[in-house]
């Protein structure tokens, strides 16, 4: 079994709210340029100025930017939307990979996105150690099944399914309820398959 990474009780940002705000876009985990500049308490813009100004540092495999269709496909998962002049995003959204959110704090300057960094670094961390359990339980299972009789089958064919990995047409894996309001996890973290 995986060690849990323990995690500081004087976060910066609850482990929650990043969670919450990793997704799961072109088979990777992902964390979108609005949800990032929330995090670090900057202006989108700023963020996104920031980056340009240092773009060699942020290679298609640290950041991309969103299609209009994965756009869509996201914000249909929103169930708010703000209304007004000057409410909605000009541009499409950027995706920032693990290595692209490491390597933010070094362009924004800031002892608060030193800080945010590490712990959603923490949290991609405890991801993967959930990944690896749960690579672990599916080896598991399989011994198991292969112990018992055919009765049990239903019961195995229902746990495979519940840890299968998300059909290539979904931008997305969610555990546990949905959140309403933005269509994000509860507070759990995203289920991840590789």
């Amino acid at each position: 079994m995986a060690t849990k990474t323990p995690v500081p009780e004087n976060s910066v940002v609850p482990l929650e709210r990043i969670t919450e705000s990793i997704l799961w876009l072109r088979g990777q985990k992902v964390m979108l340029d609005a949800d990032l500049a929330g995090l670090y308490e900057v202006e989108i813009k700023t963020l996104n100025q920031a980056v340009k100004r240092n773009s060699g540092r942020f290679p298609p495999d640290f950041m991309f930017q969103l299609t209009a269709e994965e756009f869509e496909s996201l914000r249909s998962q929103f169930v708010t939307l703000k209304t007004g002049r000057g409410q909605h995003r000009k541009y499409l959204p950027y995706a920032f990979t693990e290595q692209g959110v490491a390597m933010l704090s070094s362009v924004l300057h800031s002892e608060r996105a030193i800080q945010v960094s590490i712990e959603i670094m923490r949290t991609f961390v405890r991801l993967r150690q959930l990944l690896t359990s749960n690579v672990e339980l599916a080896r598991k299972l399989a011994a198991l099944e292969g112990k018992y009789d055919a009765q049990f089958k239903m019961v195995f064919d229902a746990i495979r399914k519940l840890m299968k990995p998300p059909e290539s047409g979904q931008s997305r894996s969610r555990s546990g309820p949905s959140d309403s309001r933005r269509g994000r996890n509860d507070c759990g973290p995203v289920a991840v398959h590789q």
